[in-house]
């Protein structure tokens, strides 16, 4: 077997193939949503998966306002967040949350499963959530997917 002619070939922003997906959240479990959106933002769906480099695709998730969550979630989980002010830790239950920003919810929970780094930072950019089905997209023409299909 000739070794040589087996190269591993790393993906750079030049080689990457970026393409617009579009993510229906309907009745979706939202932590089940979330680490298979964090897959394809991350691109490990790929086969020249580089970790270092931002090798996913762009994904439009519309309708967050009907994401599930099981169990006494909607009342038992919290989101905290600081004011900067001293006793200024502020927290919010999840159906508060879904009543004022829907689409948070689905963005914590995403950019939780991301690398704590300057390309996880980067990787959130491609991520776009809206809580209704309209979305300003339509010129990159984002491809339907079925989110069940990936594992």
């Amino acid at each position: 077997m000739d070794t040589l002619s087996y190269k591993t070939i790393s993906a750079n922003k030049s080689t990457v193939s970026k393409e617009w997906l579009l993510v229906d959240a309907e009745g979706q479990t939202l932590g089940r949503l979330a680490s298979k959106v964090a897959k394809l933002l991350r691109g490990k769906h790929k086969p020249n998966f580089t970790p270092h480099v931002d090798c996913g695709d762009n994904v439009v998730i519309i309708n967050a306002e009907k994401v599930n969550l099981s169990g006494n979630k909607w009342a038992e989980k919290t989101y905290q967040r600081y004011t900067g002010y001293p006793g200024g830790q502020r927290e919010t239950t999840a159906t508060e949350m879904l009543d004022k920003h829907p689409e948070r919810i689905v963005e914590k929970s995403i950019k939780g499963m991301l690398p704590k780094n300057r390309l996880g930072a980067d990787l959130f950019r491609n991520l776009k959530v809206y809580a209704g089905t309209e979305h300003g997209h339509e010129a990159q023409k984002p491809r339907a997917i079925n989110l069940n299909d990936y594992k």
